[in-house]
Order: structure tokens, then C-alpha cells, then sequence
């Protein structure tokens, strides 16, 4: 049994890992695989059709625990604990324990453990009493259906919904930012789980009348300054990278890649004008990936300058789901890209990933359109899993036009 500190509008968690609101969907399911022999049986729950419409959960079924992420945001906004009444876990609050083995999560316990609230509310549709504190809620079952009927609003004028039965016991507990758990989101992602990285707040797309010419990054680090007592912060910093950047340019804006892979072969040079003509290479180009920032960098083998971007979305379903943390991309003036920029000319290549260890993909295949110096890659959802955009070269000096992007 996991015993485990619950703290109102931050955590749960214990000295080993915390799950903390805000905290990125990658680094939860880090933490549900490093302590995989204790965690176990772990479920990924989405929506396969309207993946944006519905949280993204991680189902704990042997602990009874769901971590609710945002569907545009994949950071955590909820954390559910269910069945608290037939205690799957030891939980505790400022070191004192109110919900084990031996001790019952009643009312009577809720109230000595966390102190005075609002009178709770009744829900007759799913016959719970639900009593909120600050960035903590739980929800009590009753006792018998018997006891419904006078609870319901309109019995005695509604007053007795506003007392909990004495005895009654926690069925689920809830933890979220704010008062009102219908509306919580995901707060910014607290400094704890910056871990030295860097994030992406927003990645804009920088183009011109004819395609694309590179991308402004809007990023977040947490800094300290000098001395023990350090300031730590978030900081907010923009950089921007440009087709015919050098990796020199790249490193000082971006800092170190998490990670750098050579391209063994181009699956889609066949595409490409006259591939007969292209003279091949004596090395490979390389990526530079940047897993936390959700974006890929090609350069040139040759030249060892920016040739591609790609941006990655990271909807559950995806081949590379996980890999990387979603990038939030803009791309100026495109709501409907085929409505905007019209349909592609030709129809789309099938693209069907595997790994050379394992060739089976439970994903499926996922087409890429060609629009105007970029291909989109859409899953069979009709969501966009990567946006890659080609361009020119141009000359490393920044001395570029400021009307970009503008």
C-alpha cells in the first residue's frame, strides 16, 4: 500500500516522487515508469476521435488514482483518488494520517483532519454529498438510497442538504487549483518540475508571402542567481531561429540539444523534384532534438545549416506519443489550412513508422499533405501529429527584415 502526503491545491506524493499540478504529461508517466515494480497495471485513457474535447488520463487501477491532464495543455489539473472508503492507499495531510487501514475517512475524521468549510452539497443524480475546501474535495456516499430522499433540495427547504449525514464516508477525493473543481485548469507548471530544462510557451511560425522562414520561440527556464539564498524564478526569454541558421546559432539560442540523431536514409526523397538529380551525400544530415520543446532541427551535412524544422504535437495514438512534449504552435492567418491556403495539388503520401526492432505499429499509417513549403502530417482522426517546414537557406548574419512575422 502506498502511503502518501496530500497537499491542497499543490501535490500528492511522497519523499521518493510527487505527482504536482502543473507538472508536464511526460514527467507523471517518468515517474510511473521508474517505480513501475510498485506502480503497477497503469492505464493511458483518451478520446480517439476528439482527442481536444476530453482530458488525457492516466488510470493508477491497483491504487485507485487518476491523473487528469488538459487536452491542449498536457500538464495536470486533477488528481483523483477513488474509493477512499475501502482504502487502497494510506493518506496523510501535514503528517497526519486520515485515511488507513485503520482509520476511516469519515466526515467526523475530514473535519478534525482539515478543519471548518462551507456546508456541503447535495447531488441527488449521482447521490453524493460533495464538501470543498481550497484546492481539495471530497465526495461522500450515503449510507443507504433510503437517506436520499431528504437530502434533496427541495425537502425542508432545501437546509438539510447542507448537513452530511454523520458517518458518512469518502468515496472520492480530488485535488485541483482554485475553488471551483468544474472549472479547474492546469496551473503553470511550478519551478519543481523544471528539472534544468527548457520549455516552450509558444512557438510562432515566421513566413513570408511564399512560405515559411524559421520560428520565434517564447521560452521558460527557471534561473537562479548567485549566492545559497538564490532567487529561483521563472524567466521568459524569446529567440528566434532561421532557415540557413548554423548549429553555432542554434546552440546560443537554444542551448544544448537533449539529444542528436543522424538520418540513415530520406523516406521522402522519392517525393521530391527530379530525386534522380540530387547528387547523394558522403554523410548523413542530423537532427538536433529538442524533446521539451517539442521541436526537431535539421542541418545540412554539408553545410551545417538549418534546412528543416519539425514541430511535434504528441496526441496520444501517435507512433512517437510520449517522446516529446506537445509544441504549441502558430502559424499566422491558418485556422482552416485547406479552407486558407487551398487543397493539395496532389494526393497524400501514406507514411507507416516501425521501429527496426519491432516492425508492427499499433498506431496505423498517417498521410502527409504538401502545402506551400510545409507537409502536414494527419493521423486518422483528422488531427495533426507534426508540421515540417522546408526553406531556402539564407545567410547566418541577423541581419533580417524586422517586418517578419509582423
Amino acid at each position: 500500500m502506498l502511503d502518501l502526503e496530500v497537499v491542497p491545491e499543490r501535490s500528492l506524493g511522497n519523499e521518493q516522487w510527487e505527482f504536482a499540478l502543473g507538472m508536464p504529461l511526460a514527467q507523471a508517466i517518468s515517474i510511473l515508469q521508474k517505480h513501475c515494480r510498485i506502480i503497477k497495471n497503469v492505464q493511458v485513457l483518451y478520446s480517439e476521435q476528439t482527442p481536444l474535447s476530453h482530458d488525457l488520463i492516466l488510470n493508477l487501477t491497483q491504487d485507485g488514482i487518476k491523473l487528469l491532464f488538459g487536452a491542449c495543455n498536457q500538464r495536470l489539473k486533477v488528481r483523483e483518488t477513488c474509493s477512499v472508503s475501502r482504502p487502497k492507499l494510506s493518506l496523510s495531510c501535514s503528517g497526519v494520517h486520515f485515511n488507513t487501514q485503520a482509520i476511516a475517512p469519515t466526515i467526523e475524521q475530514i473535519d478534525q483532519s482539515f478543519g471548518a468549510t462551507h456546508p456541503g452539497v447535495y447531488n441527488a443524480a449521482e447521490q453524493l454529498f460533495h464538501l470543498n475546501f481550497r484546492g481539495l474535495s471530497f465526495s461522500f456516499q450515503l449510507d443507504s438510497w433510503n437517506e436520499a430522499p431528504k437530502y434533496e433540495p427541495n425537502f425542508a427547504h432545501g437546509l438539510a442538504s447542507l448537513q452530511i449525514p454523520h458517518g458518512a464516508t469518502v468515496k472520492r477525493m480530488y485535488i485541483s487549483a482554485g475553488n471551483n473543481l468544474q472549472d479547474t485548469k492546469a496551473p503553470v507548471m511550478p519551478l519543481a518540475c523544471f528539472l534544468g530544462n527548457v520549455y516552450a510557451e509558444c512557438v510562432d511560425v515566421l513566413r513570408d508571402g511564399v512560405g515559411p522562414l524559421g520560428l520565434r520561440l517564447r521560452l521558460l527556464t527557471a534561473g537562479c542567481g548567485p549566492g545559497v539564498m538564490a532567487d529561483a524564478k521563472v524567466r521568459a526569454v524569446e529567440r528566434n531561429i532561421y532557415f540557413g541558421d548554423s548549429c553555432q546559432d542554434v546552440l546560443s539560442a537554444l542551448g544544448s540539444p537533449h539529444k542528436v540523431f543522424y538520418k540513415s536514409e530520406d523516406k521522402m526523397k522519392i517525393h521530391s523534384p527530379s530525386p534522380h538529380k540530387q547528387v547523394p551525400s558522403k554523410c548523413n544530415d542530423y537532427f538536433f532534438n529538442y524533446f521539451t520543446l517539442g521541436v526537431d532541427l535539421l542541418f545540412d551535412s554539408s553545410t551545417h545549416l538549418v534546412k528543416k524544422f519539425v514541430l511535434h504535437t504528441n496526441f496520444p495514438g501517435h507512433y512517437n506519443f510520449n517522446i516529446y512534449h506537445r509544441c504549441d504552435f502558430k502559424i499566422p492567418l491558418w485556422d482552416q489550412i485547406q479552407e486558407l491556403l487551398g487543397h493539395p495539388m496532389e494526393k497524400p503520401v501514406v507514411l507507416h513508422r516501425s521501429s527496426s526492432a519491432n516492425n508492427t505499429n499499433p498506431f496505423g499509417s498517417t498521410f502527409c499533405f504538401g502545402l506551400q513549403r510545409m507537409i502536414f502530417e494527419v493521423m486518422q482522426n483528422n488531427h495533426i501529429a507534426s508540421v515540417t517546414l522546408y526553406g531556402a537557406p539564407r545567410p547566418s548574419s541577423r541581419a533580417r527584415t524586422e517586418a517578419i512575422g509582423h
